[in-house]
Protein backbone atom coordinates (compact mmCIF):
# COMPACT_ATOMS: atom_id res chain seq x y z
CA UNK A 1 0.00 0.00 0.00
CA UNK A 2 1.33 3.30 -1.13
CA UNK A 3 1.97 5.98 1.81
CA UNK A 4 -0.11 8.57 -0.07
CA UNK A 5 -3.16 5.83 0.73
CA UNK A 6 -1.69 6.07 4.55
CA UNK A 7 -1.44 9.79 4.75
CA UNK A 8 -4.63 11.86 5.63
CA UNK A 9 -6.32 13.81 2.82
CA UNK A 10 -5.28 17.29 2.09
CA UNK A 11 -8.26 19.27 3.49
CA UNK A 12 -9.98 16.83 5.54
CA UNK A 13 -8.37 17.88 8.62
CA UNK A 14 -8.25 14.18 9.74
CA UNK A 15 -5.72 13.50 12.45
CA UNK A 16 -4.05 10.73 13.75
CA UNK A 17 -6.22 9.38 16.79
CA UNK A 18 -4.77 10.02 20.14
CA UNK A 19 -3.40 7.53 22.24
CA UNK A 20 -5.53 6.43 24.81
CA UNK A 21 -5.05 7.83 28.65
CA UNK A 22 -4.18 5.93 31.75
CA UNK A 23 -7.13 5.15 33.14
CA UNK A 24 -8.85 4.02 29.55
CA UNK A 25 -6.11 2.16 29.52
CA UNK A 26 -6.23 -0.02 33.18
CA UNK A 27 -10.05 -0.15 32.52
CA UNK A 28 -9.56 -1.91 29.32
CA UNK A 29 -7.11 -4.13 30.87
CA UNK A 30 -9.15 -4.66 34.19
CA UNK A 31 -12.35 -5.36 32.07
CA UNK A 32 -10.86 -8.18 30.04
CA UNK A 33 -10.53 -10.13 33.65
CA UNK A 34 -14.21 -11.29 34.81
CA UNK A 35 -13.19 -12.65 37.95
CA UNK A 36 -11.88 -9.27 38.31
CA UNK A 37 -15.31 -7.65 37.51
CA UNK A 38 -16.97 -9.91 39.45
CA UNK A 39 -14.90 -9.39 42.35
CA UNK A 40 -15.36 -5.36 42.22
CA UNK A 41 -19.15 -6.04 42.06
CA UNK A 42 -19.17 -7.68 45.53
CA UNK A 43 -16.79 -5.54 46.85
CA UNK A 44 -19.23 -2.23 46.12
CA UNK A 45 -22.10 -4.22 47.24
CA UNK A 46 -19.83 -4.91 50.95
CA UNK A 47 -18.79 -0.94 51.27
CA UNK A 48 -22.37 -0.33 50.58
CA UNK A 49 -24.20 -2.56 53.02
CA UNK A 50 -21.45 -1.24 55.00
CA UNK A 51 -22.55 2.89 54.34
CA UNK A 52 -25.75 1.46 54.53
CA UNK A 53 -25.85 -0.39 57.84
CA UNK A 54 -28.23 2.46 59.56
CA UNK A 55 -31.00 2.58 56.76
CA UNK A 56 -30.72 -1.42 56.70
CA UNK A 57 -31.35 -2.11 60.33
CA UNK A 58 -34.44 0.82 60.50
CA UNK A 59 -36.02 -1.23 57.58
CA UNK A 60 -35.97 -4.08 59.31
CA UNK A 61 -37.09 -2.27 62.91
CA UNK A 62 -34.06 -3.78 64.65
CA UNK A 63 -30.84 -2.36 66.07
CA UNK A 64 -27.44 -3.92 66.72
CA UNK A 65 -27.67 -3.72 70.48
CA UNK A 66 -30.82 -4.05 72.27
CA UNK A 67 -31.40 -7.43 74.19
CA UNK A 68 -34.44 -9.45 73.45
CA UNK A 69 -34.38 -12.38 76.51
CA UNK A 70 -37.70 -12.90 75.47
CA UNK A 71 -36.77 -14.56 72.01
CA UNK A 72 -33.76 -16.64 74.06
CA UNK A 73 -35.09 -20.55 75.45
CA UNK A 74 -33.49 -19.53 79.22
CA UNK A 75 -34.11 -23.42 79.97
CA UNK A 76 -31.70 -24.49 76.98
CA UNK A 77 -28.61 -22.81 77.71
CA UNK A 78 -30.03 -19.63 75.83
CA UNK A 79 -30.18 -21.41 72.47
CA UNK A 80 -32.57 -19.04 70.34
CA UNK A 81 -36.41 -20.04 69.88
CA UNK A 82 -37.93 -21.15 66.96
CA UNK A 83 -36.11 -22.35 63.80
CA UNK A 84 -33.07 -21.31 62.10
CA UNK A 85 -31.62 -19.56 64.98
CA UNK A 86 -35.18 -17.83 65.32
CA UNK A 87 -35.28 -16.49 61.72
CA UNK A 88 -38.34 -14.61 62.03
CA UNK A 89 -40.17 -11.46 59.50
CA UNK A 90 -38.70 -9.30 62.42
CA UNK A 91 -35.36 -11.26 62.94
CA UNK A 92 -34.40 -11.68 59.05
CA UNK A 93 -31.27 -13.56 59.83
CA UNK A 94 -32.17 -14.60 63.56
CA UNK A 95 -31.13 -13.45 67.08
CA UNK A 96 -27.88 -13.94 69.02
CA UNK A 97 -27.84 -16.69 71.50
CA UNK A 98 -27.75 -15.85 75.44
CA UNK A 99 -28.73 -12.29 74.78
CA UNK A 100 -31.18 -12.08 71.76
CA UNK A 101 -29.42 -9.44 69.49
CA UNK A 102 -30.72 -9.42 66.06
CA UNK A 103 -27.96 -11.11 63.88
CA UNK A 104 -28.68 -9.07 61.15
CA UNK A 105 -28.20 -5.78 62.53
CA UNK A 106 -25.02 -6.69 63.93
CA UNK A 107 -23.68 -8.52 61.02
CA UNK A 108 -23.93 -5.20 58.55
CA UNK A 109 -22.73 -2.69 62.02
CA UNK A 110 -19.93 -5.44 61.69
CA UNK A 111 -19.51 -4.84 58.57
CA UNK A 112 -19.02 -0.77 58.92
CA UNK A 113 -16.08 -1.25 61.60
CA UNK A 114 -14.30 -4.38 59.69
CA UNK A 115 -13.97 -2.50 56.40
CA UNK A 116 -13.56 0.89 57.99
CA UNK A 117 -10.56 -0.47 60.11
CA UNK A 118 -8.95 -2.27 57.07
CA UNK A 119 -9.20 0.94 54.86
CA UNK A 120 -8.13 3.32 57.68
CA UNK A 121 -4.91 0.82 58.59
CA UNK A 122 -4.30 0.69 54.96
CA UNK A 123 -4.70 4.33 54.44
CA UNK A 124 -1.94 4.65 57.55
CA UNK A 125 0.34 2.00 56.04
CA UNK A 126 0.66 3.34 52.41
CA UNK A 127 0.90 7.09 53.90
CA UNK A 128 3.72 6.03 56.18
CA UNK A 129 5.34 3.63 54.21
CA UNK A 130 5.70 5.63 50.93
CA UNK A 131 6.98 8.48 53.23
CA UNK A 132 9.89 6.82 54.23
CA UNK A 133 10.84 4.86 51.39
CA UNK A 134 10.89 7.78 49.20
CA UNK A 135 12.89 9.77 52.26
CA UNK A 136 15.61 6.23 51.82
CA UNK A 137 15.37 6.13 48.24
CA UNK A 138 16.44 9.84 47.76
CA UNK A 139 18.39 10.66 50.64
CA UNK A 140 22.16 10.53 51.11
CA UNK A 141 24.02 6.95 52.22
CA UNK A 142 23.38 8.07 55.63
CA UNK A 143 19.69 8.57 55.56
CA UNK A 144 19.23 5.54 53.53
CA UNK A 145 20.98 3.17 55.81
CA UNK A 146 19.21 4.56 58.73
CA UNK A 147 15.54 4.11 57.32
CA UNK A 148 16.27 0.95 56.12
CA UNK A 149 17.93 -0.36 59.69
CA UNK A 150 14.39 0.90 60.94
CA UNK A 151 12.39 -0.33 57.98
CA UNK A 152 13.81 -3.52 58.62
CA UNK A 153 13.36 -3.76 62.52
CA UNK A 154 9.16 -3.06 62.04
CA UNK A 155 9.04 -5.71 59.31
CA UNK A 156 11.28 -8.81 61.69
CA UNK A 157 8.80 -7.71 64.81
CA UNK A 158 5.74 -10.14 65.16
CA UNK A 159 2.61 -8.00 63.69
CA UNK A 160 0.35 -9.82 66.06
CA UNK A 161 2.45 -9.64 68.93
CA UNK A 162 3.03 -6.45 68.70
CA UNK A 163 -0.30 -5.36 68.19
CA UNK A 164 -1.62 -7.05 71.08
CA UNK A 165 1.00 -5.60 73.18
CA UNK A 166 0.02 -1.84 72.10
CA UNK A 167 -3.52 -2.70 72.51
CA UNK A 168 -2.72 -3.90 76.02
CA UNK A 169 -1.38 -0.66 77.14
CA UNK A 170 -3.80 1.75 75.56
CA UNK A 171 -6.39 3.18 77.95
CA UNK A 172 -9.68 1.43 77.41
CA UNK A 173 -11.49 4.63 77.13
CA UNK A 174 -10.17 5.07 73.12
CA UNK A 175 -12.38 4.54 70.43
CA UNK A 176 -11.54 1.09 69.76
CA UNK A 177 -12.28 0.97 65.83
CA UNK A 178 -9.59 4.05 65.84
CA UNK A 179 -7.02 2.22 67.69
CA UNK A 180 -6.97 -1.08 66.60
CA UNK A 181 -6.76 0.27 62.72
CA UNK A 182 -3.90 3.39 64.20
CA UNK A 183 -2.08 0.10 65.58
CA UNK A 184 -1.97 -1.74 62.73
CA UNK A 185 -1.11 0.98 60.71
CA UNK A 186 1.49 1.98 62.44
CA UNK A 187 3.47 -1.69 62.86
CA UNK A 188 2.59 -2.92 59.27
CA UNK A 189 4.14 -0.08 57.05
CA UNK A 190 7.77 -1.98 56.91
CA UNK A 191 7.02 -3.88 53.77
CA UNK A 192 5.53 -1.07 51.90
CA UNK A 193 8.39 1.28 52.57
CA UNK A 194 10.59 -1.51 51.47
CA UNK A 195 8.77 -1.78 47.89
CA UNK A 196 8.62 2.18 47.67
CA UNK A 197 12.28 2.48 48.57
CA UNK A 198 13.14 0.10 45.53
CA UNK A 199 11.18 1.68 43.29
CA UNK A 200 12.47 5.04 44.77
CA UNK A 201 16.00 3.96 43.64
CA UNK A 202 15.17 2.66 39.94
CA UNK A 203 13.40 6.04 39.25
CA UNK A 204 15.71 8.25 40.52
CA UNK A 205 18.28 7.03 37.36
CA UNK A 206 16.31 7.32 34.89
CA UNK A 207 16.85 10.52 32.75
CA UNK A 208 13.69 12.93 33.34
CA UNK A 209 14.42 12.79 36.83
CA UNK A 210 18.02 13.07 36.62
CA UNK A 211 17.46 16.44 34.26
CA UNK A 212 15.17 17.47 36.75
CA UNK A 213 17.79 17.09 39.83
CA UNK A 214 20.69 19.29 37.08
CA UNK A 215 18.14 21.72 36.76
CA UNK A 216 18.06 22.43 40.67
CA UNK A 217 14.79 21.31 41.51
CA UNK A 218 14.52 20.83 45.36
CA UNK A 219 13.97 16.98 46.83
CA UNK A 220 10.02 17.87 47.70
CA UNK A 221 9.54 18.90 44.26
CA UNK A 222 11.13 15.85 42.32
CA UNK A 223 9.14 13.61 44.76
CA UNK A 224 5.90 15.16 43.98
CA UNK A 225 5.93 16.11 40.10
CA UNK A 226 8.68 12.99 39.11
CA UNK A 227 8.19 10.06 41.88
CA UNK A 228 4.63 9.97 42.81
CA UNK A 229 3.06 9.81 39.21
CA UNK A 230 6.09 5.82 38.49
CA UNK A 231 5.21 4.81 41.92
CA UNK A 232 1.38 5.26 42.01
CA UNK A 233 0.64 1.67 40.60
CA UNK A 234 2.81 -0.90 42.52
CA UNK A 235 1.30 1.70 45.73
CA UNK A 236 -2.27 1.07 44.39
CA UNK A 237 -1.57 -2.89 43.76
CA UNK A 238 -0.05 -3.37 47.29
CA UNK A 239 -3.00 -1.32 49.27
CA UNK A 240 -5.25 -3.40 47.18
CA UNK A 241 -3.59 -6.66 48.20
CA UNK A 242 -2.94 -5.09 51.88
CA UNK A 243 -6.68 -4.78 52.82
CA UNK A 244 -7.92 -8.10 52.70
CA UNK A 245 -4.76 -8.91 55.01
CA UNK A 246 -5.85 -5.95 57.26
CA UNK A 247 -9.65 -7.25 57.66
CA UNK A 248 -7.82 -10.74 58.63
CA UNK A 249 -6.19 -8.84 61.10
CA UNK A 250 -8.59 -7.07 62.75
CA UNK A 251 -10.87 -10.45 63.01
CA UNK A 252 -7.62 -12.04 65.06
CA UNK A 253 -7.32 -9.13 67.42
CA UNK A 254 -10.86 -8.68 68.13
CA UNK A 255 -10.85 -12.38 68.24
CA UNK A 256 -8.45 -12.64 70.62
CA UNK A 257 -9.94 -10.14 72.76
CA UNK A 258 -7.96 -6.67 72.51
CA UNK A 259 -9.41 -5.36 69.54
CA UNK A 260 -12.75 -4.18 69.11
CA UNK A 261 -14.90 -4.76 72.26
CA UNK A 262 -18.75 -5.30 72.89
CA UNK A 263 -21.20 -3.78 72.57
CA UNK A 264 -19.88 -2.77 69.22
CA UNK A 265 -20.12 -5.64 66.62
CA UNK A 266 -17.42 -6.87 64.61
CA UNK A 267 -17.10 -9.45 62.46
CA UNK A 268 -14.24 -11.12 64.72
CA UNK A 269 -15.80 -9.63 67.93
CA UNK A 270 -18.86 -11.82 67.31
CA UNK A 271 -16.79 -15.18 65.91
CA UNK A 272 -15.19 -14.79 69.91
CA UNK A 273 -18.73 -14.87 71.38
CA UNK A 274 -19.72 -17.61 68.80
CA UNK A 275 -16.94 -20.56 69.45
CA UNK A 276 -18.85 -22.05 71.66
CA UNK A 277 -22.16 -22.05 69.97
CA UNK A 278 -21.13 -24.02 66.74
CA UNK A 279 -23.36 -26.93 67.50
CA UNK A 280 -26.32 -25.30 69.15
CA UNK A 281 -26.59 -22.07 67.24
CA UNK A 282 -24.23 -22.81 64.02
CA UNK A 283 -25.95 -19.86 62.37
CA UNK A 284 -24.42 -17.74 65.02
CA UNK A 285 -20.82 -18.81 63.92
CA UNK A 286 -21.44 -19.31 59.94
CA UNK A 287 -22.79 -15.65 59.12
CA UNK A 288 -19.34 -13.62 60.19
CA UNK A 289 -16.93 -16.43 58.86
CA UNK A 290 -19.06 -16.77 56.11
CA UNK A 291 -19.30 -12.38 55.43
CA UNK A 292 -15.30 -12.85 56.36
CA UNK A 293 -14.27 -15.33 54.08
CA UNK A 294 -16.33 -13.59 51.04
CA UNK A 295 -15.08 -10.67 51.46
CA UNK A 296 -11.00 -11.40 51.45
CA UNK A 297 -11.48 -13.89 48.84
CA UNK A 298 -13.45 -10.81 46.64
CA UNK A 299 -10.75 -7.90 47.84
CA UNK A 300 -7.96 -10.38 47.10
CA UNK A 301 -8.94 -11.14 43.81
CA UNK A 302 -9.74 -7.49 43.09
CA UNK A 303 -6.19 -6.58 44.45
CA UNK A 304 -5.04 -9.24 41.73
CA UNK A 305 -6.78 -7.97 38.69
CA UNK A 306 -5.72 -4.19 39.78
CA UNK A 307 -2.21 -5.23 39.88
CA UNK A 308 -2.43 -7.07 36.16
CA UNK A 309 -4.25 -4.40 34.59
CA UNK A 310 -1.55 -2.04 35.81
CA UNK A 311 1.48 -4.59 34.61
CA UNK A 312 1.19 -3.81 30.59
CA UNK A 313 3.12 -7.07 30.38
CA UNK A 314 0.76 -8.96 32.70
CA UNK A 315 -2.27 -7.76 30.79
CA UNK A 316 -0.42 -8.61 27.51
CA UNK A 317 -0.17 -12.44 28.21
CA UNK A 318 -3.53 -12.32 29.56
CA UNK A 319 -4.99 -10.79 26.19
CA UNK A 320 -3.01 -13.90 24.64
CA UNK A 321 -3.86 -16.44 26.77
CA UNK A 322 -7.68 -15.15 26.21
CA UNK A 323 -7.25 -15.58 22.43
CA UNK A 324 -6.07 -19.23 22.38
CA UNK A 325 -8.69 -19.95 24.63
CA UNK A 326 -11.30 -18.97 22.20
CA UNK A 327 -9.26 -20.14 18.63
CA UNK A 328 -9.74 -23.84 20.36
CA UNK A 329 -12.94 -23.40 21.27
CA UNK A 330 -13.52 -22.41 17.96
Amino acid sequence: MSEALLAPEAGTGATAPAPASGARQFWRRLRTQRAALVAAVVVALLVLVALAAPLLTAIEGQDPGTYHPDLIDSGRGGVPIGSFGGISAEHWLGVEPQTGRDLFARLVHGARVSLGVAFAATFVQVLIGVGVGIAAGLGNRLVDQVLSRATDVIVAMPLMVLSLALMAIVPSGFPRPVLVALVIGLVAWGSTAKIVRAQTITLKELDYVAAARLSGWSTWRIARRELLPGLAAPVITYAALLIPLNITVEAALSFLGVGVKPPTASWGQMLTSADVWYQAAPQYLLLPAGALFVTVLALTVLGDGIRTALDPRAASRLRIGTGQKREGRA
